[in-house]
């Protein structure tokens, strides 16, 4: 009842009406028509009213009404509120009673998302002790995807050529299966920024979201692909697509996979080449954002600032199944109309 009033008092007439009317743990399609209620109580005065009019009946003869069918007072004074009882529970039936939520607006955060990660042999390197680039990456990005709620989620994998992993969904346990799954030689080795970036715009132009969202991780220079990075990227911006870019990797030298050997992969000590200057230019030109990630906590943070960077009100209905319970205040109508017709049968009628 509190709520009801509140929804009231604020004016929000249609959320206390429906509040009202689930107060027992009941809801109605048709509430409405349980207005007709109201008019059962006139029925039964109006009734009343006339029944006391009709008691005075003048005969010219006292034998005719010995000899006419004798009331049952008994079973008169239950047909108006048999009657009451039928439309009562017929106005119940027509509202139609129902158990179970109703179908609402939620608003929530919803955005489009194709996560897009840099699978070249260099992120193996072993900057991000005690882990490489690879695993730290895969680390964070499933962070992000399980901080998903409504937002469509798609991850790309590229090095020198980029492959779709997962298509846009909200399947969240897919798209982390994916992640796990990605390993560093499924494809040819390279680094192809502008391919990954067609590849992961063309997920994404299509979509429905009201927000569109790139985020690009790489370790590397563009070296491979017949796509030109910032050509990729001036044709995402026209499809309203945001490009967030990181580069993982310190600054000097990191330990690098050169090759396998007798004990396995073989290190050398590498500068580490991230194109800064590229990727700033990629996100700016779609009115996103260049991050630099120079170890695991800063790559954490950098997901936690885009998730805050990209919130995108929309609105959903939720559909909940209802269990109808129309049938029994039908029933009870039915029943009660019957049995006045009944009562009505036997006392007969006085002339």
């Amino acid at each position: 009842m509190q709520a009801w009033l509140e929804a009231l008092q604020a004016g929000e007439w249609w959320s206390a009406r429906s509040t009202f009317v689930s107060l027992f743990g009941m809801s109605f399609a048709h509430p409405e028509v349980l207005i007709l209620l109201l008019a059962i109580p006139l029925w039964l005065w109006w009734w009343w009213r006339r029944e006391a009019t009709q008691r005075t009946i003048t005969f010219s003869r006292a034998g005719l009404l010995a000899k006419g069918p004798r009331p049952r007072i008994a079973w008169v004074r239950w047909l108006p509120w048999l009657r009451a009882l039928a439309l009562a529970a017929l106005i119940v039936a027509v509202a139609q009673p129902r158990s179970g939520a109703r179908a609402e607006r939620v608003s929530s955060d919803g955005i489009d998302i194709a996560l897009t990660v840099d699978i070249s042999s260099s992120m193996l390197a072993e900057d991000f002790q005690p882990q490489n680039r690879m695993e730290v990456a895969k680390d964070k990005v499933k962070r992000f995807v399980m901080g998903r709620k409504s937002d469509r989620v798609g991850l790309v994998a590229f090095s020198g050529e980029a492959l779709t992993q997962v298509p846009l969904t909200t399947d969240y346990p897919v798209v982390l299966a994916a992640i796990d799954n990605l390993q560093v030689g499924q494809l040819e080795d390279g680094t192809a920024i502008g391919t990954a970036i067609a590849t992961a715009a063309n997920r994404l132009r299509n979509s429905p979201g009201r927000s569109r969202v790139m985020v690009l991780l790489t370790d590397g220079e563009n070296n491979r692909g017949a796509i030109d990075p910032r050509t990729a990227a001036q044709a995402a911006g026209t499809f309203g697509i945001r490009i967030y870019t990181i580069g993982v990797g310190t600054d000097g030298m990191a330990a690098v996979p050169v090759g396998r050997g007798l004990f396995g992969l073989r290190y050398e000590n590498r500068p580490v080449k991230i194109d800064e200057a590229l990727l700033t230019e990629i996100a700016n030109s779609t009115g996103g954002r260049y991050f630099r990630a120079k170890d695991a906590a800063a790559l954490q943070s950098i997901y936690e600032q885009i998730d805050r960077l990209e919130r995108s009100a929309v609105e959903a209905r939720a559909y909940i199944r209802y269990t109808e319970r129309f049938r029994w205040p039908l029933l009870i109508g039915l029943a009660a109309l019957v049995f006045e017709l009944v009562l009505r049968a036997r006392r007969g009628i006085l002339p």
